[in-house]
């Protein structure tokens, strides 16, 4: 509730000093008033009024802004803005659209609907989860790096401290494989501890490790997640779903008492075993040909992430592929490296879909974002943060934009 324009008029003919007492006598909590510029209409005018736990503003002659809303839902939504920040909003798009895609291409025309949804969500959250729990370590062994190449992080930035950062860490990381091992997959299990165990290794400072130091480690760590375990973990999670749940129900006996046992239990587990090990054993080409181009563009990524970073990385003594080589001469090689990609895959979508419109849509779609990369190329000046970064950005765009065409491979 701020008070009406109309309240600082009378002050505005008064003195300075009269002013101030004059707001304090209208009971208002002045703050302080300054001049910007000469006479009156260079006064600017700071107030709060105290409503409970809220406080109202006003400044600038007088006009209302919004409230400043103090107490637990400000510090709320403070926290929810520096968490969104923390879990890098990028990576995680990516790795819901990943998830989907994929499980979308195990579909291939199943039946049991409830098991897939089941078995999405099941990726999905945990997933999501872990994502959160890998770059937060990341962040957490970066932070001095962090204040040059990224000091709008919240460690960085110091709006979240390190023990923060590590009890998000802890709990993401701990909701994730409570998640996979509630859903008795062991592909699900695998790939989220795999992935975590990769994470560790490309980040922590201990011996053996910090592989993001190696410019062929980190490349290894990244497409490793991103191109093989991401692909086959939630590949096999949903064909070994729908796999078991289409052999239930063809096996379907009368229903009878149900009693715990660790012989039936035992038996669960065998059969998600099995399960999981047949899907892997029936992958279809269009699976293998999604693993090696998603290799080749998370080797691009893996690259290119560090373009931006190269004055903080020197600086650390981080010798990453752009310091070795050069700004330039890294941007060239991501370049042509996601051109041969994309030209494979318009070969690739001749051969593989079944579907004329599925051919035609994976052809276009691919040549279409060929052309965009070069074309956006062209007009990036390596020897330019900003630009790096904005295009770094765009091939991450690019890198959504494939999941969406992925499923049509089936």
């Amino acid at each position: 509730m701020a008070l009406s324009r109309a309240a600082f008029d009378p002050c505005k003919r008064l003195p300075e000093t009269r002013c101030s007492r004059y707001l304090v006598s209208l009971n208002h909590n002045f703050i302080s008033n300054q001049r910007s510029g000469p006479g009156w209409h260079g006064l600017v005018f700071e107030r709060t009024i105290r409503v409970g736990a809220s406080v109202v503003g006003e400044h600038g002659d007088g006009q209302p802004q919004p409230a400043a809303i103090e107490g637990p839902l400000s510090s709320a939504v403070q926290f929810a803005a520096e968490l969104y920040k923390f879990s890098r909003p990028h990576t995680m798009l990516g790795t819901a659209l990943s998830v989907v895609s994929i499980s979308l291409l195990a579909l291939a025309g199943a039946e049991p609907w409830r098991a897939a949804i089941t078995a999405l969500l099941q990726a999905l959250s945990s997933a999501l989860l872990m994502n959160i729990a890998i770059v937060g370590i990341n962040q957490l062994y970066d932070i001095e790096i962090d204040k040059v190449n990224k000091p709008y992080l919240p460690l960085a930035s110091g709006t979240l401290t390190p023990a923060q950062g590590v009890a998000i860490v802890a709990l993401s990381a701990g909701l994730a494989v409570w998640i996979g091992a509630a859903s008795g997959s062991p592909a699900l299990m695998a790939t989220l501890l795999i992935s975590l165990g990769l994470g560790v290794l490309y980040s922590v400072e201990l011996p053996f490790m910090r592989w993001k130091r190696s410019p062929l480690l980190a490349a290894g760590c990244i497409l490793a997640v991103r191109a093989i375990i991401v692909q086959l973990g939630f590949y096999t999670h949903m064909r070994a779903a729908i796999d078991t749940a289409a052999s239930a129900s063809a096996t379907a006996a009368p229903a009878l008492p149900a009693v715990a046992s660790s012989g039936a239990t035992a038996a669960g587990a065998t059969a998600a075993l099995s399960g999981t090990l047949n899907s892997l054993l029936a992958l279809r080409p269009c699976v293998w040909f999604v693993v090696v181009f998603m290799l080749f563009f998370s080797i691009v990524i893996a690259f290119f992430k560090d373009l931006p970073d190269v004055v903080g990385d020197r600086r650390a003594g981080v010798r990453t592929l752009p310091v070795r080589l050069g700004e330039n001469n890294v941007f060239l090689i991501c370049v042509g490296m996601l051109t041969a990609a994309y030209a494979w895959a318009m070969a690739a979508s001749l051969a593989l879909p079944s579907s004329i419109a599925a051919k035609a849509v994976l052809f276009v779609g691919h040549g279409f974002m060929a052309a965009l990369l070069l074309g956006r190329a062209r007009a990036v000046d390596t020897r330019s943060k900003a630009d790096l970064t904005a295009y770094y950005m765009f091939v991450w765009k690019l890198f959504y934009a494939e999941y969406l065409l992925i499923p049509m491979f089936g």
